[in-house]
């Protein structure tokens, strides 16, 4: 019964301050309307210049602000209900604006936390590549040591060897490749095109010419050509030159060279 009496009471303050704040602030309306007749009646019977009106306004504004900066905020009201149910009323829309800014806060603190734990993935993974890359590094120093000159000079020894191998079977192929789909040279002694002198000298075969060739390369890579003589089946000479296997010197036509292939 007691608490139902403290509430009905509540009630009715709460009801007289709110009827006792809006006749407050109907008297300030109310005056205000008053104020804004009398300027309005002032700026009509003012005959002066649009100007020297403008100038006597801002005067009259600033000393209105300097009147108003000096001035003490008086509160609206005196009664401690309405001034209680203002705080309640601004702290509620604080409370709620601090929450909207709580939970942004904390969105973006979750975002940050993200990044950061990519971040440390990241620079672990980075972390565990450099690890590898050093102890490779350290391994390959370690075997580099190890290795004498003894051992260098007989690995490069042995990778010609194996170079030279493989050079002959390259060469046995070719000779292979060359005896079989190339046809020999043939001695045109019996044409009217060569002398009795020259019938009785042998061509030789395609291989020994690419072998000559190579040679000349190799050997004098200043100067690879090599002097077309007799020995030279010319089909021979017409194949090598016509599928840009060999070529001739630009100012003497009897002297050929591999064509240098990249």
């Amino acid at each position: 019964m007691t608490e139902m009496m403290c509430a009905t009471q509540t009630t009715v303050l709460s009801e007289t301050a709110r009827g006792e704040l809006l006749n407050q602030c109907e008297e300030q309306f109310t005056q205000l309307e008053k104020l804004q007749n009398e300027i309005i009646l002032s700026e009509q019977d003012c005959g002066e210049n649009p100007q020297d009106q403008s100038v006597h306004r801002l005067m009259a504004t600033e000393a209105e602000l300097k009147q108003w900066a000096s001035m003490e905020p008086n509160l609206l009201s005196e009664n401690s209900e309405i001034l209680l149910q203002a705080g309640k009323e601004e702290m509620i829309k604080l409370c709620s604006q601090l929450e909207m800014i709580v939970l942004c806060y904390e969105a973006k603190r979750d975002k940050l936390k993200e990044t950061k734990e990519l971040e440390q993935k990241w620079l672990e993974e980075k972390k565990q590549m450099l690890e590898a890359a050093a102890e490779h590094v350290e391994r390959l120093q370690i075997e580099r040591e190890k290795l004498s000159e003894h051992s260098i000079f007989k690995d490069t020894k042995d990778k010609i060897q194996k170079m030279k191998l493989y050079q002959e079977r390259l060469m046995e192929s070719l000779g292979e490749i060359l005896e079989k789909h190339v046809p020999p040279p043939q001695n045109e002694n019996k044409t009217k095109k060569h002398s009795a002198q020259d019938g009785d000298m042998e061509f030789i075969s395609l291989n020994e010419i690419l072998e000559l060739l190579m040679n000349k390369v190799l050997t004098t890579p200043h100067d690879p050509y090599v002097d077309i003589d007799a020995t030279f089946w010319p089909p021979y000479v017409e194949m090598l030159l016509r599928y840009g296997i060999a070529i001739r010197h630009q100012e003497n036509n009897f002297k050929i060279r591999l064509e240098p292939f990249c």
